[in-house]
């Protein structure tokens, strides 16, 4: 795989040994299982794959590289280039400035740019719409696109998909930046309708057999849908692809209901002509991380820390499953916690920060999971062992028992 050049600041001396070391021992990823960093009166189990993907990396290097490469001159990024506030913070530091916030609210109007400013599409990728006004304007973004190139096979996909006749269901939080790009390009081939999940899947199924009325489904799916969607004539083919940071295994069980829907409708043995397989559509990152998570919840812990920015999608996701085995804390970074019995995190079912006293278990030994999402810098993880390590006297140093991956 290609290794990038990542800025030092968001590297980690414990935990990039530690991945090199897993790199190294399992290079074909077939073991899941979490390291286990014994500090003494504190354990910590950290997951097999979390932290900074292939897209994360890449599109950190170009935007970088762009810094870089044009002294003097301005440079824009589209929007966040990842969720993460301290990789954005640093870019702002270093005079890079937003165009739109991440819900695509302007910042900067397009007519105070200019043909020679340097524009940074985002590992998101970026809307049809947005794209001809760049290129209206004369501003080439092909050298600085850092679109993720699994996001963009899904956009491949779902063109092929709409080239042989079928509906492209899009299962995406119709407001993120990365669905709503995949929108965009998917209603240029195909008829187009995002599900947020399985309950939306459901209704979908009911409008599919008929059991919901056509105006009743528009009202529903308002702003979900393609112009001119028509549910009469254009759930008779469908394929289903996501946006990459969803759950694998809610993606896996919608495509799922939704095939048993159309054999209910046009017989088992006409399902290929109905329904299409679009499982190589699945990002390998999000489902190492998500398999990961699940196999650091087979071990015993006392508590989970999940680290990554408020704003991230498959961050969240990986809390969720957290949530429903153990207390999980999702915090941003080490300055979250405050204490040794107060921590502040964000609770994803009420979108806001909330403050939770006594988190770390009074006992002898306290096991705690901890991992991130993809993009979250190493050094930030880093600093969240060392702030909790802090806390339990008589603990091992990062410098300690990152030595022995030297062996």
């Amino acid at each position: 795989m290609k290794k990038f050049e990542i800025p030092v600041i968001y590297r980690s001396a414990l935990i990039t040994k530690i991945k090199k070391f897993r790199e190294s021992s399992d290079p074909r990823k077939r073991d899941y299982s979490p390291t286990v960093l014994d500090f003494g009166p504190v354990t910590f189990l950290i997951a097999r794959h979390f932290g900074f993907c292939y897209g994360v990396e890449n599109a950190i290097e170009i935007s970088y590289k762009a810094i870089e490469e044009n002294p003097g001159n301005r440079i824009f990024l589209l929007s966040e280039m990842i969720h993460n506030p301290e990789v954005n913070g640093d870019l702002l530091d270093r005079g890079v400035r937003f165009i739109c916030d991440t819900k695509g609210t302007q910042i900067i109007g397009w007519d105070e740019l200019k043909n020679d400013d340097i524009v940074i599409i985002p590992a998101f990728g970026t809307t049809v719409e947005i794209q001809k006004k760049l290129d209206a304007l004369g501003i080439k973004t092909l050298k600085y696109d850092t679109t993720c190139p699994f996001v963009e096979k899904v956009w491949n996909r779902a063109s092929s998909l709409g080239k042989s006749g079928f509906t492209v269901i899009v299962h995406g939080k119709h407001k993120h930046e990365e669905t709503r790009a995949t929108f965009s390009h998917s209603k240029e081939n195909a008829p187009t309708v995002i599900v947020r999940n399985l309950e939306e899947a459901e209704i979908l199924g009911k409008c599919i057999l008929g059991e919901i009325s056509k105006p009743d489904f528009l009202g529903f799916f308002k702003d979900k849908i393609s112009p001119n969607f028509d549910p009469c004539k254009n759930l008779n083919n469908i394929g289903v692809v996501n946006q990459t940071t969803m759950l694998a295994s809610e993606t896996e069980a919608i495509a799922g209901l939704l095939r048993d829907v159309m054999i209910k409708k046009f017989g088992a043995e006409n399902i290929k002509d109905h329904f299409a397989d679009t499982r190589d559509t699945l990002c390998y990152a999000t489902h190492d991380n998500q398999r990961a998570t699940l196999s650091l919840l087979e071990q015993r812990a006392d508590l989970a820390v999940v680290v990554g920015g408020y704003n991230s999608s498959n961050t969240s996701h990986i809390v969720e499953l957290c949530e429903n085995e153990l207390p999980t804390f999702f915090v941003s970074g080490q300055n979250k916690i405050i204490g040794n019995n107060r921590i502040k995190h964000y609770n994803i079912h009420k979108n806001s920060e909330i403050e939770t006293l006594n988190f770390l278990p009074e006992k002898d030994k306290v096991r705690i999971i901890l991992t991130s999402g993809a993009s979250c810098p190493d050094a930030i993880v880093e600093d969240v062992m060392k702030k909790i390590i802090s806390y339990f006297p008589g603990s091992k140093s990062i410098e300690e028992v990152a030595a022995e991956y030297d062996k």
